[in-house]
């Protein structure tokens, strides 16, 4: 009987440290950004302050990252549409 209490506890620990190894969808799309330093910074600071007005110059900041993502992002599309429209 402590044979099989003892795999249920291992399962269970297993299944929790696979949940702890999942990486949430939208933390890897800031990931990807190259933004995320940012947008935790944000994170602190609301975290903090418990008022987004007081984090104004951090928001900006992420703000402006993410806006210099979505240029590079549009300009690499932009490239390769005209290639693509070019082998055509």
């Amino acid at each position: 009987m402590s044979g099989h209490s003892w795999s249920q506890k291992t399962k269970a620990k297993k299944e929790e440290e696979e949940e702890e190894e999942e990486v949430d969808p939208f933390d890897q799309m800031i990931q990807r950004t190259g933004c995320a330093a940012f947008h935790y910074t944000v994170m602190e600071c609301m975290a903090e302050h418990q008022d987004w007005r007081k984090c104004q110059e951090p928001v900006q900041r992420f703000r402006t990252c993410m806006a210099e993502h979505q240029k590079r992002r549009a300009e690499e599309m932009r490239e390769r549409q005209e290639r693509h429209q070019a082998a055509s």
